[in-house]
């Protein structure tokens, strides 16, 4: 999601969205809900308030330093697993399901134009096995740049895990599926925020760098706005068989 408008939609729609969908699982990607640029401990409990079973990060993890301490703490938040070993936070999480099903949500980011500790290959293989000892449902957050890396990861990952979300570059992408192995994907969830910008930012502001090469502090933008995400259905054994795209207007 993107700042505040972004987070307006989750605390007044999200609720009643959740219902209409017969969601009995919800995560939600936060790593931009403080003005575009991080998370605080205070907009990650109303998320978790508003109807998030599960909250991750991104590449912005560490943009506010008040989070840190929070994410040593909870375990409804989670955080890329190939940052540095050594940061605080957990990669995965596991929660009970409306009907008590347990899902397991784990996070990795992209290695391609995006700064990791370590490549995304060398941790997932070994966090999918944690994963699966403590749920069949499993959901897989890869938090990428580029649309190859995604696709590759959702294939690897085929037949393994019930979905794999691609998240970060806040375009829906428009190829929601169910693989062979039945592992739904998505390139990109998309942006829950204002569309009426450039990816969430005023467009003249944008525009104004592109043109100028000159820094120019970014505003979140207003209008359009949108939740966007991806509703997936699975059998108990963790298998996909439905997977949509989701893009709801929020007044």
């Amino acid at each position: 999601m993107n700042g505040a408008p972004g987070r307006r939609a989750v605390e007044t729609r999200l609720p009643s969205l959740r219902k209409e969908l017969d969601a009995a699982f919800c995560v939600v990607n936060g790593e931009n809900a403080a003005d575009g640029r991080g998370l605080t401990p205070k907009l990650a409990e109303k998320l978790l308030a508003s109807g998030a079973d599960v909250v991750t990060l991104g590449n912005h993890a560490w943009a506010r330093r008040e989070l840190l301490p929070y994410l040593s703490e909870t375990d409804r938040v989670i955080r890329p697993a190939n940052l540095s070993r050594h940061a605080p936070g957990r990669p995965l999480a596991v929660q009970p399901a409306a009907d008590g099903t347990p899902v397991a949500v784990l996070q990795l980011l992209g290695s391609l134009y995006l700064e990791v500790a370590g490549g995304p290959w060398e941790f997932v293989d070994e966090l999918v096995e944690e994963a699966h000892s403590l749920a069949d449902v499993v959901l897989v957050d890869f938090h990428g740049e580029a649309t190859s890396e995604k696709v590759a990861m959702a294939r690897w990952l085929d037949g393994r895990v019930t979905a794999v979300f691609g998240t970060h570059t806040h375009v829906q992408t428009n190829d929601a599926r169910v693989l062979p192995g039945g592992t739904a994907a998505i390139t990109d969830a998309g942006m829950t925020g204002p569309h009426d910008s450039v990816i969430g930012v005023k467009a003249e502001l944008a525009i104004q760098r592109m043109r100028t090469g000159v820094p120019v502090r970014f505003e979140t933008a207003e209008g359009d706005v949108r939740i966007e995400g991806v509703l997936v259905e699975c059998g108990a054994d963790g298998r996909a068989t439905a997977c949509e795209a989701i893009r709801v207007p929020v007044e």
